[in-house]
């Protein structure tokens, strides 16, 4: 098994059709068909079922799929990191990202590292904080910013300045937006939406022994989609503030949680993870940005 296989692969997944697949990797069809045949014999497994117009993963081809990915991707970034070795004005970063409105610090400093290094190149993956974390401890992904306090035993940690706040963001025009901040009754019965860690692991913190008459209605990666549901009044969204538009041009409103109910987020990565050298950089950047000189953490030498 090889990469370039497993490429061929991926590919086939993701287009669920062998004709599609072929064209965009510019191999025949008979090429890539002989390719998947072979990856078939030798995990001794079935990966797609064929149909007349599309192919479909079996259990084992999604199962394939996933560590595909990892492996391709881990293969792009050593040969990226190798590349950039004697680039001094670039490489790659990767990062891993919970979503909060304290993003927008991480681009700043982003922006501001690129005035150094022009030939930077970064890359986002966004999910919850298992997804993140399996990444960056596979050697995947060299930072990670989440919203879950993290394992300070494993990872090295910098502390964002600012905290997200939590709230309700529902239509304008819904009784609860004519509140001015929102308890735990006020939500009793009615549709509620949000990430399903989150749902595990914040709002119990907030809703005490209430938590049990609270209904999920629905969760969502993703607090964006999670706000169209609500402006659909399909039910109340439980989310940080400023991250979906609640301007005075949106349908939606925040409300605030009362008692407040606040997330710190962080910035983690690997204890001895060896980085590249661009990656090594923006750490010394980010730990000059957010710790006092005293408590920063000593770069590799």
């Amino acid at each position: 098994m090889d990469i370039k296989t497993l490429r061929y692969f991926l590919a086939v997944a993701r287009e669920e059709n062998m004709t599609r697949a072929a064209e965009l990797i510019h191999v025949t069809q008979p090429t890539l068909s002989k390719q998947l045949k072979g990856l078939e014999e030798e995990l001794g497994k079935q990966l797609f079922i064929r149909h007349a117009f599309h192919i479909e993963l079996t259990e084992e081809g999604q199962l394939l799929r996933k560590r595909a990915e990892d492996l391709v991707t881990m293969a792009d970034k050593i040969t990226n990191e190798f590349a950039a070795m004697d680039d001094v004005t670039g490489g790659d970063i990767y990062f891993g990202l919970a979503e909060s409105y304290q993003i927008r610090l991480l681009a700043r400093e982003i922006r501001h590292f690129k005035t150094m290094y022009p030939n930077l190149r970064y890359h986002i993956t966004s999910g919850g904080t298992e997804q993140v974390l399996e990444r960056l401890d596979k050697g995947i992904l060299d930072f990670a910013i989440l919203v879950e306090t993290p394992d300070y035993k494993k990872y090295n940690v910098l502390e964002f300045p600012e905290t997200d706040k939590w709230g309700i963001i529902c239509p304008k025009n819904h009784p609860l937006a004519q509140k001015e901040s929102i308890h735990v009754e006020d939500l009793i019965g009615l549709p509620l939406f949000c990430s399903e860690q989150s749902w595990n692991a914040n709002i119990p913190r907030w809703a005490g022994n209430k938590m049990n008459e609270l209904h999920l209605e629905g969760s969502f990666q993703l607090a964006y989609n999670g706000g169209i549901f609500a402006s659909e009044g399909l039910g109340v969204l439980l989310a940080f503030d400023k991250i979906i538009d609640t301007s005075l041009d949106s349908d939606l409103t925040f409300r605030p949680l009362t008692p407040t109910l606040e997330n710190k987020m962080y910035l983690v990565w690997k204890k001895f993870h060896i980085f590249s050298p661009i990656a090594e950089k923006f750490m010394m950047q980010m730990q000059e940005s957010f710790l006092d000189p005293s408590t920063q953490i000593e770069p590799r030498k």
